[in-house]
């Protein structure tokens, strides 16, 4: 089980945000530009810091502020894919997959090399660098590189935002395939309600930093009759499409 219970002002606007995911499958953060998704999975990652709260990953806490934990984002085991990937350019692919790879001892590695580029259908990539890849092609590296590192959580930050539709379906199988297959829960961003729709099991609605729902989607995709309070007590309705 996910366990995130944080809160942090972020110049004029408050994140207090609580909700549980479970250790299998995807959950998706769902919200408008805006919400506060980004900002709580960088508080995940250890990229950013809460001012109170906490955030356990299957029991094991990587931050407590009442205990003063705050574990460094090198010591959470937790995979980050970027909406731009992030690659490095000097690097072939085989590189840039290897290279956190590297730094996991392997008594703690769960995934092996050739699972992952089949699993993500990269194999023939292995000798090219990022400049001569496609928008889907350099994704599908950028989870590769994270789910090599072993991680107990992998946050994807909108991963298929920069993509066109062609692209986008491209990735999306190759995303549900990991879930199941790998069977590593899942942190996705995003905003685009297809995108949820295909990919998620449980999802988190986000409004003005706060939690407005939570649920399993199939309990709450068709709900549009809900409200969250904002800041000064007036509910401010954020249906989701039906």
């Amino acid at each position: 089980m996910i366990r995130v219970d944080v809160s942090k002002t972020l110049g004029g606007f408050f994140i207090e945000a609580a909700f549980d995911a479970p250790e299998k499958g995807i959950t998706a953060l769902f919200g408008p530009s805006g919400a506060g998704k980004t900002s709580i999975i960088n508080m995940v990652a250890g990229l950013l810091q809460p001012k109170q709260g906490s955030i356990r990953i299957n029991g094991r806490c990587l931050f407590d502020s009442r205990k003063g934990i705050d574990l460094p984002p090198e010591r959470r085991r937790v995979g980050y894919v970027f909406q731009d990937g992030r690659l490095f350019p000097h690097l072939t692919v085989r590189s840039n997959l290897t290279f956190g790879m590297r730094r996991v001892t392997r008594t703690s590695r769960y995934v092996g090399f050739e699972q992952v580029i089949g699993l993500l259908g990269i194999g023939h990539l292995l000798d090219r660098r990022p400049a001569t890849l496609s928008g889907g092609e350099k994704q599908r590296v950028a989870i590769g590189r994270a789910l090599l590192c072993s991680p107990t959580l992998l946050l994807m930050d909108e991963p298929l935002a920069a993509l066109d539709e062609p692209r986008k379906a491209e990735v999306m199988p190759f995303i549900t395939r990991l879930a199941r297959e790998v069977a590593i829960p899942i942190l996705y961003v995003t905003h685009a309600w297809q995108e949820i729709q295909t990919l998620a099991d449980t999802l988190i609605v986000l409004s003005a930093g706060r939690v407005a729902a939570s649920g399993a989607l199939d309990q709450l995709g068709g709900n549009s009759d809900w409200s969250i309070p904002a800041a000064g007590s007036v509910a401010t309705p954020f249906p989701l499409p039906s």
